[in-house]
């Protein structure tokens, strides 16, 4: 059923809110492709992905680091391989949150998504089935910027043209919720597309 939230814009996060978790095959996947110890390689994998995600380090040079801190030794084909079959364990969807975003727009209301990830996540965000939903799309790798810090989120209302009190933000990690309604966003901190249509069904009109 359409979901009309008129004067509001909700902006959506990308990974886990829209996107699933990568599947235990996935990371197995990945695992498979390093060829090193599963406790160092995730370390690593998440001690350097802030830098990839504000766009300071560069996809190469993050695989890079990955595999000096694990003591690899990665040819360059390898590299691709780690690349593209981490891109894709980020791709599967969340079918209830893709309907709460279908009804959405199909009730008129705007929507934009601001995602941290990396660059190379823009082209998909655009040109994928899920750009169709958009107005606008936000990509931390692109802005140098990254939630929760205040600039990424003004930048936002900035290009949607709208201040805080009709900004409306879904985000599975309460610290980048916080740091949008640390600027008078409304947020959610998603757990579930029940809970997600539940909030957005409750909100009161925008003044």
């Amino acid at each position: 059923m359409p979901l009309s939230l008129p004067g509001r814009v909700v902006i959506f996060d990308y990974g886990e809110v829209i996107s699933l978790t990568p599947s235990e095959s996935d990371r197995e996947a990945l695992l498979q492709v390093a060829g090193t110890d599963p406790d160092a390689f995730w370390a690593s994998y998440w001690k350097h992905r802030a830098e990839l995600d504000q766009g300071t380090l560069s996809i190469h040079d993050y695989w890079r680091r990955v595999e000096a801190d694990t003591g690899s030794a990665w040819t360059e084909s390898t590299l691709h391989l780690l690349w593209v079959t981490d891109f894709r364990g980020w791709l599967s969807v969340d079918t209830g949150t893709i309907d709460v975003l279908v009804d959405l727009r199909d009730g008129g209301t705007r929507l934009a998504l601001l995602s941290n990830a990396g660059a190379d996540f823009g082209s998909y965000f655009r040109q994928g089935l899920i750009g169709s939903l958009f107005e606008r799309v936000f990509v931390s790798g692109e802005l140098l910027l990254v939630k929760p810090d205040a600039a990424i989120f003004q930048h936002v209302l900035d290009e949607l043209g709208i201040d805080a009190a009709h900004a409306v933000f879904i985000d599975n990690k309460a610290e980048n919720v916080e740091g949008a309604q640390a600027i008078g966003i409304t947020g959610h901190v998603f757990t579930g597309a029940d809970g997600l249509r539940a909030f957005l069904e409750s909100l009161p009109a925008a003044a």
